[in-house]
């Protein structure tokens, strides 16, 4: 062996330094490959720079707001009033007796305690749960017949966040970004903002890129003043130096990347870090926000003051630009997360009192500002509960049928999507998969999640894999 020719450090550089023609070969056919995997060229060779979508968008932006754990959709958003009927005995035979994580399927029916009522010039049907979130309902489109394949958390997480229930797929924060790039050119394309007390037991694998290149992976933003850590240069550092270090920096990535992706993105990542230095900072400043505003939000309020937090600053990141904001309910220690498998009016209680008021804050906001229209608010989970009790009082796992909504962006506000059986149990009229579910928010995007794909591992992958239809009654 040769120890004075360096070891290659790419597919690209083994394949040129090999003998004869075949390398030039392999090579051409690797680019011609590559080059078919990017829907869309890469503008002045920055991976983030914004693109056009494939057709008229109704949305530019979103709002991911994910309740982890699971919540009750006959407690909040599906009235079921069979189930008072049913109390104390078994589902009938002729439902099936599902088993889920922790029961049999054979418990006796739960009835609901909480009083539904008609919300709104809709008529939509809401729990008193969210009195707050009532006040939006004809902003908001129900989907009352979700369903997913996984009774158990982390799987069913990724099923709901990458289409896929094995880690290792591209969230879908980072296919939007992917398909779409950034608005801005000085702070993320795609942030994450988890419950203090902990990540989601999916944890990082939920906001990856996965085989996306590393630039579109979801940027996690912390609790207190300085939400992105690692931004500001050593104090010890004066503006000049950190600005020629950053330029010395970018000439060298530049003379090395020769059309190498990775490195193509994290050039583009450093320069993206340099330029949040001067942004960010007054980006989550919310100091600069009326009382009046952060008293909506619940920020004076100690059960809303954190999630309102989160959800004040994914607006003021998404109205200058930010593409997708995720943020958690839930994470941590089970006694933060919406799994009511011991009490779910406890459970619920406590979980709702959290977020219905910044919910609703955020929706308005979004709606006095005129950037509800063009913006799309999610409210998603994993799976929902089941119709039968867990220890009397709680509820396990239910994929088979539950409720998930979209608000503004397009979304047909004031409507109810699909509905489950008299129990809750299962989706019965217009069944809404993940991949439908996931092929409606790219819709309103403008994204057709049929031709949104990145070649990897000689397979042109999707969000969507084969599946996925857009929900063409819940779409404006």
């Amino acid at each position: 062996m040769n120890m004075h020719i360096p070891p290659a450090s790419s597919r690209r550089e083994f394949l040129l330094r090999s003998g004869g023609g075949l390398g030039g070969i392999a090579l051409n056919w690797l680019l011609h490959q590559e080059a078919r995997g990017t829907d869309t060229p890469r503008a002045g060779g920055n991976p983030l720079a914004q693109k056009k979508p494939h057709f008229p968008a109704s949305a530019k932006r979103v709002l991911f707001m994910f309740m982890v754990g699971g919540p009750s959709q006959m407690d909040l958003f599906d009235p079921k009033p069979a189930l008072t009927k049913w109390a104390g005995k078994p589902l009938p035979e002729s439902t099936g007796r599902p088993k889920s994580q922790f029961t049999s399927g054979k418990e006796v029916l739960l009835a609901s305690t909480r009083k539904f009522s008609k919300r709104g010039k809709s008529g939509v049907e809401m729990s008193d749960l969210m009195p707050h979130l009532a006040t939006c309902a004809d902003d908001i489109c129900f989907l009352r017949s979700c369903w997913s394949t996984n009774t158990v958390h982390a799987p069913a997480m990724y099923e709901l966040h990458s289409g896929r229930t094995l880690m290792g797929w591209p969230s879908i924060g980072s296919w939007v970004t992917y398909g779409l790039g950034s608005v801005s050119e000085n702070l993320p394309a795609y942030c994450v903002m988890p419950q203090p007390e902990g990540v989601p037991e999916g944890g990082a694998p939920c906001w990856s890129g996965a085989f996306l290149p590393p630039v579109y992976q979801g940027t996690l933003l912390r609790r207190g003043p300085s939400p992105i850590i690692n931004l500001k240069p050593p104090t010890d550092t004066s503006a000049e130096q950190n600005r020629r270090a950053f330029d010395l920096v970018q000439k060298l990535n530049a003379a090395q990347s020769a059309g190498d992706a990775e490195l193509e993105a994290r050039t583009a990542s450093y320069e993206l870090a340099f330029k949040m230095q001067k942004e960010a900072p007054e980006a989550v400043d919310l100091a600069k926000e009326t009382e009046a505003t952060k008293t909506a939000y619940g920020l004076n309020d100690k059960a809303t003051a954190d999630f309102g937090t989160r959800l004040l600053l994914a607006r003021r990141l998404l109205e200058r630009g930010v593409r997708f904001v995720t943020v958690y309910s839930g994470g941590g220690p089970v006694v933060m997360q919406w799994d009511a498998h011991d009490d779910i009016n406890a459970n619920h209680e406590k979980m709702c009192g959290h977020t219905d008021r910044p919910i609703a804050a955020f929706l308005k906001d979004l709606k006095q500002r005129g950037m509800l229209k063009d913006t799309l608010v999610v409210w998603c989970s994993e799976f929902g509960r089941t119709p039968n009790s867990q220890g009397g009082k709680g509820r396990d796992h239910n994929p088979l049928g539950y409720t998930m909504w979209l608000a503004g962006g397009g979304a047909k506000g004031g409507t109810v999507v699909g509905s489950t059986d008299e129990f809750g149990l299962k989706a019965v009229e217009d069944p809404i998969s993940v991949n439908d579910f996931h092929a409606t928010i790219l819709h309103l995007l403008g994204l057709d999640h049929e031709q949104l794909t990145f070649r990897h591992s000689g397979r042109d992958e999707r969000l969507t894999d084969v599946g996925g239809t857009v929900i063409d009654k819940a779409v404006e």
